[in-house]
């Protein structure tokens, strides 16, 4: 069986975590599988890409058995050879990347979902930091993403105290860009996933690259910044469409190039 599913619509590539039993649990050859699937996503049909979980949950993070097992990869590799790749493939991906969180996201798995480029999530799923329970720390991008998205005293206490939180809650602390009824959330990922591949796929890479630095920029540096990719971005066919389609008063034609 495989441990990743992987199909196109359209122009959209679907993900999913597939150890249902295990409530998407990582162990190795399914973190492999992923890389491999997310460097297929580099392919200019797919213009938008959504990750999710089969069965209840959407990812609990690692196989804690694997994680012990004195004839496993190891911490350190577990880390260096499963996740990290995994976060930078999703970071480096020049096009929208969404995580449809349709259960309980922990551990790595809920560091995933937050380091694409938005999160939208049933009302009812559940995100929790679970690494201080079993007395480790935030890996896969984790003290990255979160205090940048919620500030340091929030990242703070769900990390520390490892709390779970809701998808609402989520979504109301600006963790995630949106939570919906459970029954409504397949279809608002792939309205939204509709959506983003429909729109100009080299600028909505130019504005991760943009995201990408803000952080750690100067402002002086960011402007900058802004003024090359807006070069690259006013060189693409994408640019002639939209303003052509705006002074034709019509719907622009975009090519994602």
């Amino acid at each position: 069986m495989s441990f990743i599913l992987f199909e196109r619509q359209d122009q959209v590539g679907f993900i999913t975590l597939n150890r249902p039993e295990k409530f998407n649990a990582f162990n190795r050859e399914m973190a492999l599988e992923l890389q491999q699937v997310l460097d297929e996503c580099k392919s200019a049909a797919y213009r938008a890409v959504v990750i999710t979980g089969s069965g209840k949950a959407f990812c609990s993070g690692q196989d804690l058995g694997e994680a012990i097992d004195p004839n496993g990869p190891g911490m350190q590799r577990i880390l260096k050879e499963h996740y990290n790749p995994i976060i930078l493939r999703i970071r480096a991906l020049e096009k929208p990347v969404i995580a449809a969180v349709n259960g309980v996201a922990a551990g790595a798995g809920a560091n995933i979902a937050l380091s694409c480029d938005l999160c939208i999530a049933s009302q009812q799923a559940s995100f929790i930091q679970a690494f201080s329970k079993i007395g480790l720390v935030p890996d896969s991008g984790g003290s990255f993403f979160l205090p940048r998205l919620i500030g340091l005293q929030r990242a703070a206490g769900l990390m520390m105290l490892g709390e779970k939180i809701s998808g609402a809650e989520a979504a109301s602390i600006g963790m995630i860009w949106k939570a919906v009824e459970d029954a409504e959330l397949q279809k608002e990922v792939k309205e939204t996933a509709a959506t983003l591949a429909a729109l100009p796929t080299t600028a909505l890479a130019l504005i991760k690259k943009q995201l990408e630095s803000s952080a750690t920029s100067t402002l002086a540096e960011q402007l900058e910044l802004e003024d090359k990719l807006q070069q690259q971005a006013a060189a693409t066919h994408d640019f002639r469409e939209g303003v052509a389609a705006f002074l034709e008063k019509r719907k622009a034609n975009f090519k994602g190039h």
